[in-house]
């Protein structure tokens, strides 16, 4: 059974949503580690609450990424973590990192990549007009949500909708998707 490891710096919901994939027996894999950026941040209390262990850092305390990578490093070799999953991590992902976890470094992004890569993705697709959006999962490289990408699912739009009600929907498929697409990676040598 594959080890995760699951980066995520705001409230926690794709977190969760893996969690409650695992604990309904429907991924299968070991989620040994939250990994946190934002010291406060509401994922920390639900990973404490499913009796994950947690690594809650601040960059601002280390002088370069580079040594916060390599403290992240040192605590995934703690627990064996195969696997990296970012669940809402809002940092790029440096060399340090990307070279230890060569090709096991899986993002969810809330476009079809390429379009509207980077922070603010929906915001970015509502303020486009476009009629069709949706969310990626892709492996991470050394770009802005650049790397290759393993799966999309749609979501149409109207262009009646508030940004609020598609962010909803996205979140919507997120929960489902992001659970079902690492089902089917870790069935197989990721």
């Amino acid at each position: 059974m594959k080890k995760i490891a699951i980066f995520a710096s705001g409230t926690g919901s794709n977190f969760q949503a893996i969690v409650d994939a695992v604990k309904a027996g429907a991924l299968h894999v070991e989620v040994a580690l939250l990994v946190c950026d934002k010291p406060g941040a509401p994922v920390i209390e639900k990973a404490e609450k499913e009796n994950i262990k947690t690594f809650v850092f601040s960059p601002k305390e280390y002088e370069t990424k580079a040594m916060f990578e390599q403290s992240i490093i040192s605590e995934l070799q703690l627990y064996d973590i195969d696997v990296i999953v970012l669940a809402g991590y809002m940092r790029l992902i440096g060399p340090t990192l990307l070279t230890a976890y060569k090709n096991k470094i899986i993002n969810i992004h809330p476009s079809l990549l390429p379009a509207f890569p980077g922070k603010d993705a929906v915001g970015q697709a509502v303020r486009a007009a476009v009629k069709t959006t949706g969310v990626t999962v892709h492996y991470v490289d050394e770009g802005m949500d650049t790397g290759p990408i393993i799966a999309q699912r749609e979501l149409q739009l109207t262009g009646e909708e508030s940004l609020a009600e598609v962010e909803r929907r996205i979140h919507e498929i997120e929960h489902v998707f992001y659970p079902e697409i690492l089902k089917n990676m870790f069935g197989k040598e990721v």
